[in-house]
């Protein structure tokens, strides 16, 4: 049974295509001032950088690493972007891909019925230690236009729905690449 709020945030777990292919497509601009941790929702702005996606705004995917040249000219790679970071040659690894599937913690119980509905995440911070998000499933948000949808359990032991912390499978509905949908 999922009794542990340990959210770590939307870990790619599948795609149609059978490819789970990250993307160096974008960078992140030198000092932004955010810590991105893997697995945290990001999205494209308009100066073509990549930035953190609050809950309840469009996203291209999740944040899987970045490599940069540090002030010391040496090169780095790591799976979180720190706050205020300076550097140069930055190529951020992201999802791209609209079809992926997600694994994602819910903060709190859900139902079957909760397949097929869009929620939004919360905005939790996440693990300095280990690099992980600690975006949750919202599921107080549920809203015919949100940020993710539900589309089954995740199919592992002791995870059920109606346990007090599922791990559910999910899709970016607000996709920056494909027009919203409303939930069923």
């Amino acid at each position: 049974m999922s009794t542990n709020a340990a959210p770590f945030g939307l870990r790619p777990s599948q795609s149609p295509s059978g490819i789970l292919r990250p993307g160096p497509t974008a960078s992140i601009a030198s000092a932004y001032d955010t810590t991105i941790f893997q697995y945290s929702p990001v999205r494209i702005i308009a100066d073509g950088s990549l930035t953190v996606a609050a809950a309840g705004a469009t996203a291209m995917g999740v944040f899987m690493g970045v490599e940069f040249t540090d002030g010391e000219g040496r090169r780095r790679y790591s799976n979180r972007w720190t706050a205020d970071q300076v550097a140069t040659e930055i190529l951020a690894y992201y999802t791209q891909d609209q079809s992926i599937v997600y694994e994602v913690q819910a903060d709190t119980t859900m139902t079957i019925a909760d397949i097929g509905q869009q929620f939004d995440w919360t905005t939790l911070a996440g693990n300095l230690t280990t690099g992980l998000s600690g975006v949750a499933l919202d599921v107080a948000t549920t809203a015919a236009n949100a940020g993710l949808r539900v589309i089954g359990l995740n199919p592992g032991p002791d995870n059920e729905f109606g346990d007090n912390f599922p791990i559910v499978l999910c899709q970016i509905s607000q996709h920056q690449l494909t027009a919203d949908v409303a939930s069923i």
